[in-house]
This record gives C-alpha cells, structure tokens and sequence, in this order.
C-alpha cells in the first residue's frame, strides 16, 4: 500500500484536526457536562437537546447555519472580523469550530453520564475533610470520572476523523487547508481513482474498527473491575 503525496497531507491534516478538537472539547465539554449532571434547572432540559443537536441533524444543516454564522454577515464572522482574523469559512480554524459543534455530544454525554454515576457520596465524604469546591472536582470527580474521560476522547477523535458532509460545508476542499481523508476519497471517487480510494477507505475502516474494538475491550475491563470491587 502507498499513498500520494496528498494523500499523506490529507492524513496528517486529519489527524490534526481531530487531535485539535478532541483537546477543545474535552476543555469545552467538562464544564458542560458537570453542569448537566449536576443541576437541577428547568434549563438542563433545553441545554442537553442543543448538546444532542448533532446527533439527530443532518451534517449539511449543521452545516448551513455554521457557514451563515461564520460567513460576513454572522455572528461569529462579525465577531472574528472585529478582532482582525477575519472570516472562518474554507480555513482550517473554521474546521475546528464547526467540528467543535459537530462532535460536542460524543464527548459530553459520556462525561456527563460517568460523573453522574458517582454518586453524592464521594463528594460527602471529601465535604466532610474539608476539601474546597475545586478539590472535590479535581481530586474525586476527575479521577474516578477517568473512563468516562477516555471514552469521550476516543469517541470525539474518532468522530471527528470521519467527518465529511459538514467538513465539506465549512472548508469546502482546498489541499493542505481544508481537505482531509474523506474528502480526498470523495476526490478519488470522482475522478475514478477506485484503488487510491479503496486504500484511503480501507484504512479509515481498519481505523474505525481498531478504535471500536479497543473502546469495547475498554469498557468491558472497566466493568469486571468494578464488578470485582463491588463484590
């Protein structure tokens, strides 16, 4: 198997992106998440649908109002302007915004539902010590919300790996800036390079489910040992 020259670019671009808004996210999205498992406001309602947006929208709606938003005009674009970076749509910031938005509920929602499974009674304890606010979080919540952590970043980077619809909205498909690997399989296909698609696609499938069997051989050793432990 050998790939092109922009084949390579289109790999290490994606990789790039993907590393980029799996950090963004798990940033973004821990605050989030503890929010939604922690409060009890008629918002959380609301605030959990708009997190789950992406999961029932299709790409390329996602993707309109992105592009509306960042284009001249927007919100966004009138905001990025202002600060002199001018618009986000066709560069490679503007990927990661919208892939931001695209793959927040693959990250939250697990975060979410791993601090909800603590419980009260770790934060009681380390209350009853003294512990402030922030070392409850830091010292209790983080460690044992750990596999919660790792299936949201597995799932975000690998989400994000396989964008295409609202990747090709907001950067269209410009070489080196914008075109990641299902873009540059959908270029192949198009130009009716069936083996450089097929060892493009080939490797995203093998990806795909090298990240799933190992997210699965994850959660099942997470469950034997708390099956162990709580024996």
């Amino acid at each position: 198997m050998s790939f092109s020259e922009a084949d390579l670019t289109a790999i290490w671009l994606t990789l790039r992106l993907a590393s980029t808004v799996t950090l963004l996210l798990l940033l973004i999205g821990t605050p989030i998440a503890w929010w939604l498992a922690r409060t009890q406001s008629f918002m959380k309602g609301p605030i959990s649908a708009v997190v789950a947006l992406p999961l029932v929208l299709p790409p390329t709606v996602l993707g309109f109002y992105l592009l509306m938003a960042m284009g001249p005009n927007g919100v966004i674009g009138q905001f990025t302007q202002s600060l002199g970076l001018g618009t986000l749509p066709f560069t490679f910031s503007g990927l990661v915004v919208a892939s931001v938005f695209y793959s927040m509920p693959f990250v939250v929602q697990p975060i979410q539902n791993a601090m909800e499974a603590l419980g009260e009674r770790p934060l009681e304890v380390a209350a009853t010590l003294r512990a402030s606010p922030w070392d409850r979080f830091f010292t209790v919540v983080l460690p044992l919300a750990k596999p919660g952590f790792i299936t949201a970043a597995i799932l975000g980077f690998a989400h994000t790996v396989g964008e295409f619809g609202i990747i090709l909205m907001i950067g269209g498909n410009i070489p080196g800036e914008t075109q990641v690997v299902s873009v540059q399989v959908y270029d192949h296909v198009e130009a009716l390079e069936y083996t450089q698609a097929h060892q493009l696609a080939g490797t995203l499938v093998i990806f795909s489910f090298v990240v799933l069997l190992g997210l699965y051989w994850f959660q099942r050793k997470q469950k034997n040992i708390g099956l162990k432990y709580g024996a």
